[in-house]
């Protein structure tokens, strides 16, 4: 079984496609007592004229690592028959244990992998999976580490704000409600900005709440109910959804967050009284809340004025083209937006020309996150179309959005020109090669102010790599961190890459690893690093033997690739027998 946050239970198939972005296919694997399996494998860039589909089984990269670890926390911290009887984690706690799990399961993944070198790594797929899985276990039933008793010390009352977010995820039932809630009650209290994250509330809990959310609504200015009815059936918490939103209609908030809460269309609109409410609105958080194509359009229709609206995220959602064109009618409205993030919501290509047409009016952007989409160059082209009007922007986040290097090219040639105060600039995963570099390079030459540059899970080997490290070389003093692992970089691009940072004065990470640096590489790498050899990160995946390709061998390369593409479900049947189980 697997518990949705507000949905209650609902029974998977044994193998169930769940969705696929930016070139990731997520693959649920069977379940058991609502610890669900997750499984990542990458499927390469979108089929085009010049780039075939391929197909890599080990290892996989670290966006999916990433992503499998954002799916571990979210089983740690979902209520289960296994948490009723062990206790549920904080999301904090469930972060720092997921980490661990597959920091753990990956060393002992590629320890298989590395024994078995003329395998297609589709059995360091499934050690993997069933060592992520029997760990998570182990974690489940050790249970939180903050005690009961520690909970009540977590509930923050400082000046005007009041937190209850604080200590293990836990149900909250009339009677704490009623106690936690006490000084929430005392006339004269100063409270303006609340947070009840973290807790859940079922109808019982809320009708505690709900009067004294009432009483205090005018002087409110922000709201964080954000995960706020985990583990509830979805008829309870639309239920405290309307009831939390009538308690609250007509207060003015500058700040609304309601991540977290598997909304849909029909949770937006269960918030409809207060949405429909807030006219002065600066902040606005939709994270992780199911925003489909129609509850997009929900947003679009219940939030009556954007005007002064700086803040918009929807990070992690199934928005879909469809579902951008609604966000990208609010974007047009939202002429003040100095932040926006629709990262890792399943806009292809049609959505994010939307997207980029919308952002033409948000002359004040300062922060864009983009990242885990499937633009493709057309919306890439369309995007830098935009960028030129962003001249405060500091951060860009375009990683994972199957660029190729038309897409990066347009872009960094309009960032070169554009964008002075540029401190981070995150383009992974996007097949830039060293022909993309050029441009980028001359880009990055110019961001004198940059403090983070990440171009990981590229394609840009030794040319791009020394391209790219020459462009660091003068007047980049802020610089702290560089990510160019997994881009088939040998031994001269490192070298000239840490030649490079090393002199740079408060620079923190270099991370090189996954790339085909020969042994001599490594070895004049660390010597570069001697007197600082935590800002070098580490090497353990680096592939000496490593095989690269040549312009000659195309030709083979692509006859490869039609093949791969034939069979391009080749893991899912290597895993369709495959079920991630309770250990012994």
């Amino acid at each position: 079984m697997f518990f949705n946050s507000s949905t209650g239970p609902r029974e998977f198939k044994k193998e169930e496609v769940i969705g696929e972005s930016a070139g990731v296919r997520l693959t649920k694997l069977s379940t058991f007592f609502g610890l669900t399996g997750y499984l990542y494998m990458e499927s390469g860039t979108a089929p085009s004229e010049h780039h075939m589909l391929s197909v890599k089984l080990w290892p996989p990269s670290h966006s999916t690592r990433l992503m499998l670890v954002e799916r571990m926390t979210k089983n740690l911290t979902t209520p289960s028959i296994f948490s009723r009887k062990y206790g549920l984690l904080s999301t904090k706690e469930a972060e720092k244990d997921a980490t661990k799990i597959e920091e753990l399961a990956f060393a002992v993944a590629d320890q298989h992998y590395k024994k078995e070198p003329d395998g297609d790594g589709s059995s360091a797929v499934q050690v993997y999976a069933k060592e992520s899985s029997r760990l998570m276990l182990e974690v489940i039933k050790r249970g939180p580490t903050v005690k009961d008793e520690e909970v009540a010390d977590k509930i923050t009352i400082h000046e005007n704000v009041f937190d209850i977010s604080g200590g293990r995820r836990a149900f909250i039932d009339a009677e704490e409600a009623d106690d936690i809630l006490k000084p929430l009650r005392e006339p004269g209290n100063s409270c303006t900005k609340i947070c009840f994250s973290n807790r859940s509330f079922g109808m019982d809990a809320a009708n505690v709440a709900a009067p004294i959310l009432s009483s205090i609504k005018q002087q409110l200015t922000e709201v964080d109910l954000s995960d706020f009815v985990a583990g509830r059936p979805e008829s309870e918490a639309l239920e405290v959804m309307d009831l939390f939103s009538s308690a609250l209609e007509g207060c003015q908030l500058r700040y609304l967050n309601l991540s977290n809460n598997a909304l849909g269309e029909k949770g937006i609109r269960a918030f409809g009284a207060l949405l429909k409410s807030q006219n002065n609105l600066e902040e606005l958080f939709l994270i992780n809340d199911g925003i489909s194509e129609e509850a997009a359009r929900a947003v679009s229709e219940l939030v009556p004025s954007t005007e002064k609206l700086k803040v918009l995220q929807f990070h992690n959602n199934m928005t879909g083209d469809e579902g951008a064109y609604a966000v990208s009618e609010i974007v047009k409205r939202s002429h003040a937006l100095e932040d926006f993030r629709c990262s890792s919501t399943r806009v292809g290509v049609d959505g994010g020309v939307a997207l980029a047409e919308a952002l033409k009016t948000c002359t004040h952007l300062r922060k864009l996150d983009l990242r885990d989409n499937m633009f493709g160059v057309e919306a890439g082209v369309a995007l830098s179309k935009a960028l030129s009007l962003f001249a405060g922007l500091t951060e860009i986040y375009v990683s994972y959005l199957n660029l190729e290097d038309d897409g990066a090219e347009a872009l960094a040639n309009v960032l070169k020109e554009s964008a002075p105060s540029l401190e981070v600039l995150e383009m992974a995963g996007n097949d830039i090669t060293a022909k993309g570099a050029v441009s980028l390079a001359a880009c990055i030459a110019s961001k004198q102010l940059l403090i983070k540059l990440n171009l990981a899970e590229n394609e840009l080997k030794d040319e791009g790599a020394i391209l790219i490290g020459k462009a660091l070389g003068e007047g980049h003093g802020q610089l702290n961190e560089v990510d160019m692992s997994a881009n088939a970089v040998r031994r001269a691009g490192a070298r000239l890459l840490a030649q490079v940072v090393v002199k740079i004065p408060g620079f923190e990470l270099l991370n090189i690893n996954g790339n085909f640096i020969s042994d001599e590489g490594i070895a004049e790498v660390k010597e570069l690093f001697k007197s600082s050899p935590e800002k070098l990160g580490p090497l353990d995946e680096n592939d000496p033997e490593g095989e690269d390709y040549d312009d000659e061998d195309q030709d083979q390369e692509e006859d490869e690739d039609e093949e791969n593409a034939e069979d391009g479900n080749e893991l899912d049947s290597k895993l369709k027998d495959l079920k991630i189980e309770e250990g012994e």
